[in-house]
């Protein structure tokens, strides 16, 4: 008997595809297959569930805490604001979740994804993860620990694909393996202490930290800004302006968006970023239906 979740309001390709995570694939038969912490997991839709598989075993609460099925998703947007191209990328993307994810798989995931595509970062966190992460099954190992990745030399970082990136990896994984940074503590923190205690690491701006506070620690409220979203912010909120000053956007989308400014953002960047693929025509119909 199959492993379900009954859920209605539910984008899987949309929830694991949409850049808040890099592990996950397309299989062959129509499911998603991903390694979350120590086990795999295969998901597939179904119109009114999703199906599950794992090796070893997950129970249900854990399928369903990681993909964020055990909140209200008309709860969410029904605090979000009432704004036209909001509205359109909540109906073009509807049942999109913010997941979970581990802290420190997060954290080092997105130092490795600055200046890099999606498929980029997706190839360098499955380098990561052969190279120095323990095998889960024949052919899947987990994210490597903190510790796996504070004893190699910034020489194996590098051939990883890392770059210059391998520097801040290394660094920020010395610093936590050390003591001096508790990422599991993060969550019982003020939203502006978590902040600043992640932007002490080497190579986490205020970007890094947002998405491994909205995405691993539970602060829904965290906008991160990228050049996705703030080119959508611009053409959206501020007539298009060429440059808002980045202080001006963080306060802006913190007063905004309310207290799942989070869920919002990734609403907007996955609507952005789907935008920019559709071809020029199609794109400027799209925006003159969101702008009605």
């Amino acid at each position: 008997m199959p492993n379900l979740i009954n859920v209605s309001d539910f984008a899987l390709a949309s929830t694991v595809e949409c850049g808040q995570a890099f592990r996950w694939s397309r299989t062959a038969d129509c499911w998603f297959e991903g390694v979350v912490e120590r086990r795999v997991i295969r998901l597939r839709q179904h119109p009114q569930s999703v199906e599950w598989e794992s090796r070893p075993n997950a129970d249900k609460k854990v399928v369903a805490r990681y993909l964020a099925l055990d909140v209200s998703l008309p709860e969410i947007l029904a605090t979000f604001p009432n704004d036209p191209l909001l509205r359109q990328a909540v109906k073009d993307h509807h049942g999109l979740r913010v997941i979970r994810q581990e802290p420190w798989e997060c954290l080092a995931s997105f130092i490795a994804s600055s200046s890099k595509q999606i498929v980029q970062i997706r190839q360098i966190v499955d380098l990561l993860a052969r190279r120095f992460g323990e095998p889960v099954s024949d052919t899947h190992r987990a994210f490597p620990t903190v510790a796996a990745v504070a004893r190699a030399t910034h020489q194996q970082l590098w051939d990883c694909k890392l770059g210059f990136r391998a520097k801040n990896l290394l660094a920020a994984a010395r610093l936590i393996d050390s003591g001096k940074l508790d990422l599991e503590a993060l969550s019982s923190l003020e939203y502006g202490q978590a902040l600043e205690e992640l932007i002490k690491l080497p190579g986490v701006g205020e970007k890094i930290a947002n998405c491994t506070l909205l995405f691993a620690c539970g602060f829904d409220q965290a906008f991160p800004i990228d050049v996705w979203i703030e080119r959508a912010l611009r053409r959206i909120y501020f007539d298009g302006k060429k440059r808002v000053a980045a202080r001006e956007l963080r306060e802006f989308a913190h007063t905004h968006f309310g207290p799942y400014a989070g869920w919002a953002q990734q609403y907007l960047f996955f609507s952005e970023r789907s935008l920019a693929q559709q071809r020029p025509r199609r794109r400027q119909a799209l925006l003159d239906a969101g702008a009605k």
